[in-house]
């Protein structure tokens, strides 16, 4: 398969270092400065500077260069990061910057927004000595930020026309990575989504202050100039069937992203005030966009002068109540069943929220939420750790005795997402799912059990990180690829 133009520059290697490299015990760890908290809670801007050039070669000088560099294994894309962490420390940032984007479609957006602190440099071998991981995210960040504003990054180069067409379901992360991939292979590309723009969660569920939105519509833009169409608004099972969608494309991606808000099982959960946190989200997001959002303008889904309780541990949570923040809530607490170390969250983000003000409950779950008319409050019992469940993990159990109440006019559930039923919402009762609600795949092929119908990202592994999704969309063009070469050549045998 035909891969994307920009691919590692061949003279990686030829020119000397204008900086030495393993420099970790002489020059200290030091992230992009990040506005104060009170100012940064004031708006939906991102809340860190980026690195002056000088100070992003100087981060990356400290890269050990390690034989075995357990940053890149441990980078679901396999990003090639000693290598140009070397390239930024030289002072080569356009080379840097194909090397980052050899392996990735979107490399500032990961550099934004992945969970770094579990990721790349969780594993960098100089946080295991005690000196403090490589700046991974940030470099990469400044790197493709610095490509964009001197015209580095080029228009996608189209192979020549192969004469078939793919159906792309959902404009999420693992949907616009397949979409590039097989349009520089030469197919026409069709990609279609519910929403009324492209980029999925990238757009409406993660807030300006972690990846401003301009970021993601120049990477749709892209997309657009290079010939793949858009069809927004779009219903799989009401705008058009599944069924005509197949006839009409030589295969089919389903990347629609999990989207099924997780509940909790608690008296008065139905009560007015308590909100599922991505509507929450969307309607901040869209407010941002400049959209006219009733509920919002109601105050409905605004939390200004509210007293607000968020339910849930992980980075949607840390979303939530770090919106609720800029919105001027008079409060915001978090509720969150086990420990602070066992947070499924970034610890980056509970450290930004803690700064902004918001208060944490650890061992605390609702087990009420009070009210008779509208939510006045949320009753809370502590929690303990027991033994370790069927996961691993240990199991929070309830503490006798131990309730008492939170003041709250907003509750917001962010407990995870879970798949929507496919088979249903798209009105194709054959198409095959696992227990768990998820897509099933052959997983050595990544098709359905509908024969030219593939899957990838958080519908087959369930709610994960967008780098997974960029990981799965890039690989599932692989097959889809191989696919319709297949297709291709039966059909010229036939004739």
């Amino acid at each position: 398969m035909p891969q994307k133009k920009n691919t590692p520059p061949a003279s990686a290697q030829k020119q000397p270092a204008k900086k030495d490299m393993l420099q970790f015990v002489r020059q200290q760890q030091s992230y992009p400065d990040k506005r104060a908290a009170e100012k940064r809670a004031e708006d939906f801007q991102e809340i860190a500077d980026r690195y002056a050039a000088e100070t992003a070669a100087d981060q990356s000088a400290r890269c050990s260069q390690c034989g075995v560099p357990y940053c890149s294994t441990h980078c679901p894309l396999h990003n090639h990061i000693p290598d140009w962490l070397r390239l930024t420390a030289e002072g080569r940032l356009r080379d840097a910057y194909e090397m980052s984007n050899a392996t990735s479609t979107m490399p500032e957006i990961c550099g934004r927004i992945c969970p770094q602190d579990r990721l790349c440099e969780g594993n960098c071998v100089i946080e295991f000595s005690g000196h403090g991981a490589v700046t991974i995210g940030s470099v990469e960040k400044y790197i493709t930020d610095t490509a964009w504003e001197n015209g580095w990054v080029e228009p996608i180069e189209v192979s020549a026309d192969r004469g078939q067409s793919v159906g792309i379901i959902g404009a999420g992360p693992a949907g616009l990575t397949t979409a590039e991939y097989l349009r520089v292979a030469g197919y026409e590309v069709h990609v279609y989504d519910r929403h009324d723009r492209a980029g999925g969660l990238l757009t409406y569920g993660i807030p300006g202050f972690k990846l401003e939105k301009h970021v993601v519509e120049r990477r749709v833009q892209r997309l657009i100039d290079a010939g793949i169409h858009f069809h927004t608004c779009f219903e799989v099972g009401g705008t058009s069937s599944m069924d005509d969608l197949r006839a009409k494309h030589d295969s089919i991606l389903i990347a629609t992203g999990v989207y099924k808000a997780r509940d909790i099982r608690v008296p008065g959960i139905g009560a007015e005030g308590v909100l599922a946190a991505l509507d929450y989200l969307t309607a901040s997001n869209r407010k941002g966009f400049g959209d006219d959002v009733p509920e919002f303008d109601s105050g409905t889904l605004d939390a200004k002068d509210k007293d607000v309780v968020v339910i849930g541990g992980g980075d949607t949570a840390m979303d939530c109540v770090r919106t609720a923040v800029r919105q001027g809530a008079k409060s915001v607490k978090c509720l969150y069943r086990r420990d602070r170390e066992n947070m499924p969250g970034s610890q980056r983000e509970v450290s930004n929220a803690e700064e902004e003000g918001v208060e944490f409950a650890w061992l605390s779950a609702p087990v009420a939420i009070e009210g008779t008319e509208g939510v006045t409050g949320v009753k809370v019992s502590k929690m303990r750790l027991g033994g370790p469940d069927t996961s691993g993990r240990r199991a929070p159990e309830i503490e006798p005795g131990s309730e008492y109440s939170i003041k709250a006019d907003m509750v917001i559930k962010a407990l995870g997402f879970d798949p929507e039923e496919l088979p249903t919402l798209f009105d194709t009762p054959d198409l095959s799912v696992t227990r768990w609600g998820t897509l099933r795949v052959d997983h050595k092929s990544m098709m359905t059990n509908l024969d030219g119908v593939f899957a990838a990202g958080d519908i087959v592994r369930g709610a994960s990180l967008v780098v997974w999704a960029i990981r799965d969309g890039r690989d599932v063009a692989q097959h889809m690829h191989a696919f319709m070469r297949a297709k291709a050549k039966s059909e010229r045998k036939a004739a």
